[in-house]
């Protein structure tokens, strides 16, 4: 198998072939149950496939570049940090190099956490009713706030935190809860230091590399240096013993947990804002996966008391209503939260926000509005549930083959632990194997090795015959 690396010079792009694909990557920054109830909704999808070529960024300068103009501006340092390429990207060069040797494989994919099933059409219907305005001059509308559309920060604010004090000037909407994070870190800027949940979501680590937060990375611990990491495992109930954790400025927490699918509990985040409050910190939370959760856990660290002092909270309508492509999310910057010198850190993330956004889609904002409708939170109810059908059958397939499994329950991941075997490793058997992608688990942090992600997002026929090849390849 080969990797592709694009090399462009005056006479435009060439390809290089360089060998050994298989070579682990590091990245701070997918007749079975024949009696089942489950819905079966769709017949079992084979998407055609293209031949394309796989580009892949390299550090080193391409021999054409050498000879080329070049400007006297120097490359951001903190570029060259990164590790390799962000993971989700670099999966799916994976999956392209593995369809080049295998075209005709019907390969699904159970690695990044797209979804998969139609967005309502209670909700898309409010989109076109909103996009069809526009052509009127009744209904056409240019620039918006900023900060969103008054009605859907009212009603986020209802639907989400009603009984906990945040009001709509709490509510920023966003293009979604991943660019939040990257608009968080130019508030906080460089001189900051940030603590992570290991296992993570990437963009946490990666952003902080970008801004200048950390030193270098280094491999033989799979860490940047001046970043705390949070080791959250089966021994400590995903939870950091936060008696070991450093002081550090900024803590990001994800619950339920992206890779893991762990919840923490009202006691847990009790602690954790404890923990912030004695330390002077900020908690950037991220409950992207919130309406998700089966136990009786909060849904919103804003339950805990005394969060608004101590805390920021992203979230997002992707994993929800399907709006992965429609992008659209929310963050909440409570008015009591207050830097050092006491000045409101809501007044600088907006002034930020005003300064790099123009605001989210009036379209996408239309359907935002429409999937807090009483319809609306019905028919992405019924969506989540599905995923979560989804995720029983493949938690059910690994505890039959003899895996310790983690999450499921309150997320769309499930967290197979595979021991004693490097987490690049078998996800590079089980696409060779079953043409089936997951995600490593390394790729979310040095406590992921040994673990793979396999997500529920994906159509039921597909879920089914994914779990059919595990059973196989693992009987």
């Amino acid at each position: 198998m080969a990797r592709f690396s694009q090399q462009l010079g005056p006479a435009g792009p060439k390809m290089s072939v360089i060998q050994n694909l298989s070579t682990p990557i590091s990245s701070s920054s997918s007749a079975f149950l024949a009696h089942s109830n489950f819905n079966t909704r769709t017949n079992y999808v084979s998407l055609p496939v293209k031949r394309i070529g796989i580009c892949k960024c390299v550090a080193a300068v391409p021999q054409e570049a050498q000879n080329a103009h070049k400007t006297k501006v120097s490359r951001n340092a903190n570029m060259g940090k990164l590790q390799a390429g962000y993971l989700f990207p670099e999966i799916a060069r994976r999956r392209s190099a593995h369809l080049l040797k295998y075209p005709d494989a019907q390969v699904i994919s159970l690695g990044i956490g797209d979804t998969t099933e139609p967005i309502p059409e209670a909700i898309t219907s409010a989109m076109e009713k909103r996009s069809r305005a526009l052509s009127t001059l009744e209904g056409y509308s240019g620039y918006g706030a900023e900060q969103g559309e008054k009605a859907l920060r009212t009603a986020i604010a209802s639907t989400f935190y009603s009984s906990i004090g945040i009001g709509e000037e709490d509510i920023f909407v966003s293009d979604g809860a991943k660019c939040d994070i990257s608009r968080l870190q130019v508030v906080f800027g460089a001189n900051v230091t940030m603590a992570v949940q290991d296992p993570s979501y990437p963009a946490y680590v990666d952003s902080s590399v970008i801004m200048g937060q950390t030193g270098q990375f280094r491999k033989d611990v799979q860490k940047f240096e001046s970043i705390e990491y949070m080791k959250c495992t089966p021994e400590n109930g995903f939870f950091p013993d936060l008696s070991s954790v450093c002081r550090t400025d900024v803590i990001f927490f994800c619950s339920p947990n992206n890779p893991t699918g762990a919840a923490a509990t009202r006691e847990q985040l009790t602690q954790l804002v404890k923990f912030a409050k004695d330390n002077g910190s900020i908690i950037v939370y991220d409950s992207a996966y919130a309406m998700y959760m089966s136990e009786d856990n909060p849904r919103s660290i804003f339950e805990i008391p005394g969060a608004k002092e101590v805390a920021i909270e992203t979230s997002s309508f992707s994993k929800y209503a399907g709006f992965t492509g429609v992008r659209l999310g929310w963050t909440v910057v409570p008015k009591e939260l207050l830097f050092s010198d006491g000045f409101p850190v809501a007044k600088d993330f907006n002034r930020i926000v005003c300064t790099c956004f123009n605001g989210a889609s009036n379209i996408a904002q239309a359907g935002g509005l429409a999937c807090l409708s009483p319809e609306g939170l019905k028919a992405m109810r019924e969506v989540i549930g599905f995923y979560k059908e989804n995720t029983n059958i493949i938690v059910e397939t690994f505890n039959s083959l003899g895996f310790n499994v983690y999450g499921g329950k309150n997320a769309p991941y499930v967290w197979v632990h595979f021991p004693g075997r490097s987490s690049w490793e078998v996800f590079g058997e089980i696409l060779e194997k079953t043409h089936v992608v997951t995600t490593p688990g390394s790729g979310f942090g040095p406590a992921g090795e040994g673990f793979v992600r396999v997500s529920a997002f994906g159509h039921r026929s597909n879920i089914l015959e994914a779990c059919k090849r595990f059973k196989q390849l693992y009987k």
